[in-house]
């Protein structure tokens, strides 16, 4: 615990004059640059916010608070438990950094009014973050967060009287292992994992999976080489993302030690990385849509599944493939959850490497997602790359994702809503057969191929999708999607 100053002084002191424009909640929290958006002062204003939105439900909620291992993430959840105490509610504080989906499920667990989670999840190491769960356990719907917004600025325009120190408050500590590990043996086929004798390589990245996805694997008699476990603010330097280029050094661990496959989670647990057994990188996309016809046959769920706009409509081909629906939804796995409460779907997932399934929580789940990838592996006895290969033929066709982030000024952003809202017949020499304004502006053709351009909700830059059926065409789609928007 560092400098417990930083939220000795009683949260009322903080509102005075404190623009609050920054606290903006995009696709997934808010997020800023610590100490120069994400401050104390910001914090406190966002926690008192929160407050009174779940006060406004309930008189006395109990909230969750959460962190992960960033800096100051700790520190930062002590200062928003403290404004949340003394504006009504009960806190529960993590003992330690804990994983977003594990902060889901204690929510549901417990029936808790909601939970705030430190936490910037894969973003650089000069970020940190905030998000805020309800009482359903998924991330807080956009009607929540623009009441938020708005308390926040009200309480950052108006002045509150000082009050006297206080000492650094205590609150009930909890450990959210226990009951989300036995959640995850409900979920997991782990035998199947034990009788196959094989290995795996997890990379922890320097984030709050550690001690969590490696010890489910050691404690269910699985052999696994844990790496980057211990806390690193800076995060070797490249940001806790399960990214291709930051998964070297698994790559490495993995040729070493011969093991079937590596399996990666974000800063926050939230998000999964594969890496097949030679080393190579496996999209995401391509993990959702072997994972959703894994479950189908094996759990026997003919149900649908709920992807994102900007996710690989290889997913659709397993629906049509096995007779089930596809559910499209804007960026966000907020707008997934929905449809798990509803039991329509057997897998909710997102390109950014965002997965949950039947019966659990309304978030992503890295550490499952993992774990679901080495028991397909354990059940099937064949690599990803070769039940990839199975799974195009019995689709009947390849799907080759990519995305590719550009970076342009302001203007040319703020410039696009505007753009998208033309009307278009063609794109690139090609004909559109249908046009999506579900998130961004996405161009589908008549042989499936596609492609999505839209500006992130997290950080200052255009995100391009496309889909074909070979690398080749999809890099050929991005480009003609660059030249677009620079034109």
């Amino acid at each position: 615990m560092l400098f417990p100053d930083y939220w000795n002084s009683p949260p009322n002191i903080q509102y005075v004059s404190m623009s609050t424009d920054a606290i903006h909640f995009g696709t997934s929290g808010w997020r800023g640059i610590i100490a120069e958006d994400f401050t104390f002062e910001r914090v406190r204003i966002a926690a008192a916010a929160i407050a009174g939105h779940c006060r406004a439900h309930n008189k006395k909620p109990t909230l969750l608070l959460g962190y992960d291992t960033r800096f100051f993430s700790e520190e930062f959840a002590r200062a928003a438990a403290a404004v949340l105490r003394d504006e009504g509610c009960h806190v529960l504080l993590c003992a330690n950094a804990t994983p977003t989906p594990a902060i889901a499920f204690e929510i549901l667990r417990r029936k808790l009014q909601g939970a705030i989670n430190i936490t910037a999840s894969h973003n650089p190491a000069a970020y940190n973050g905030l998000k805020f769960s309800g009482p359903d356990g998924g991330p807080a719907l956009p009607e929540v967060t623009r009441d938020i917004e708005g308390r926040a600025r009200k309480l950052g325009q108006h002045a509150s009287p000082a009050a006297e120190q206080q000492n650094a408050p205590e609150f009930d500590l909890v450990d959210l292992r226990e009951h989300y590990f036995r959640r995850v043996a409900e979920l997991i086929r782990f035998e199947v994992i034990a009788a196959s004798k094989l290995s795996f390589v997890y990379d922890a990245l320097h984030g709050c999976g550690s001690g969590w996805l490696d010890r489910l694997l050691e404690q269910n008699g699985i052999k696994v080489h844990s790496i980057r476990t211990g806390r690193d603010v800076l995060f070797d330097g490249a940001g806790p993302d399960p990214s291709e280029d930051n998964l070297k050094p698994l790559a490495k661990s993995l040729c070493e030690t011969k093991a079937a496959t590596g399996l990666a989670t974000d800063g926050d647990a939230d998000r999964f990385g594969i890496l097949d057994r030679d080393g190579a990188f496996v999209s995401p996309n391509h993990i959702l849509a072997l994972v959703f016809d894994y479950l189908i046959e094996t759990r026997h769920w003919k149900l649908g599944a709920a992807r994102s706009v900007a996710t690989s409509h290889l997913v659709d081909a397993v629906a049509r493939h096995h007779g089930v629906p596809v559910f499209e939804t804007p960026v966000g796995f907020k707008y997934i959850g929905p449809f798990l409460e509803a039991d329509k779907i057997t897998l909710g997932g997102e390109e950014s490497a965002g997965m949950t399934i039947r019966g659990h929580v309304p978030e992503k789940d890295g550490i499952v997602a993992c774990l679901l990838v080495a028991e397909m592996i354990a059940a099937r006895r064949k690599p990803v790359s070769e039940q990839l290969r199975d799974l195009f033929r019995r689709v009947g066709r390849a799907y080759w994702p990519v995305r590719v982030n550009l970076h342009f000024s302001e203007e040319v952003i703020s410039g696009l809503p505007q753009r998208f809202a033309s009307a278009f017949k063609e794109f690139g020499g090609r004909k559109i057969a249908r046009t999506d304004h579900t998130d961004g502006l996405k161009f589908v053709f008549d042989d499936d191929s596609w492609v999505l351009m839209r500006p992130s909700g997290t950080e200052p830059l255009v995100r391009v999708y496309a889909e074909a059926d070979s690398p080749a065409k999809s890099n050929h789609l991005a480009e003609e999607a660059r030249k677009w928007i620079t034109g």
